[in-house]
């Protein structure tokens, strides 16, 4: 009995050791890439918010550097990613009996592009976008602003995360 105990535990270090060579707690899998290149996001949306591309930018480079081992760099990254925010909007959501807005809803679309060097099948275009909705009664501005920036701009750039090198 003492013998089949510790087979079993041995499987059970080995599979251990193996599996966390293997899996990364952030899923991010960036091949044989060591750099980098996060261009800035310009705002080209309607709508244009005074500093969204410089914060979207920021936080895009900080969740790559944060998550992953890659060198961020300013030019000629073996990961580069570059594109422009395309809409800002606010629409109403709910009506309330008096034919007013009860609640109103943010949306940010951000178009990427995507270009992995070492492996070109894996590159991409397309619109990540995310919402925040707040009381019609709010004015967006100040610290309810940048709690719905915060917000939608976490989701935009770990959607971002996901496509390009996430393998949940």
């Amino acid at each position: 009995m003492r013998k089949i105990f510790q087979f079993l535990f041995s499987i059970l270090i080995i599979t251990t050791f193996i599996s966390c060579g293997i899996y990364s707690f952030t899923g991010g899998d960036v091949g044989d890439a060591k750099t980098i290149q996060i261009d800035f996001f310009r705002n080209e949306a309607p709508i244009i918010e005074p500093g969204l591309g410089q914060k979207f930018t920021q936080d895009l480079q900080d969740l790559f550097t944060r998550q992953t081992n890659l060198t961020l760099v300013s030019k000629n990254g073996q990961l580069h990613f570059d594109g422009e925010i395309v809409d800002y909007r606010i629409t109403p959501m709910t009506a309330q009996a008096n034919q007013t807005a009860a609640q109103n809803r943010l949306t940010i679309v951000v178009n990427t592009r995507y270009t992995n060097n070492l492996d070109e099948k894996k590159n991409f275009e397309k619109q990540f976008s995310f919402y925040y909705d707040y009381a019609a009664a709010v004015q967006l501005t100040g610290s309810q602003l940048d709690a719905a920036f915060d917000e939608i701009i976490e989701r935009i750039t770990q959607d971002i995360f996901n496509a390009s090198v996430g393998k949940w």
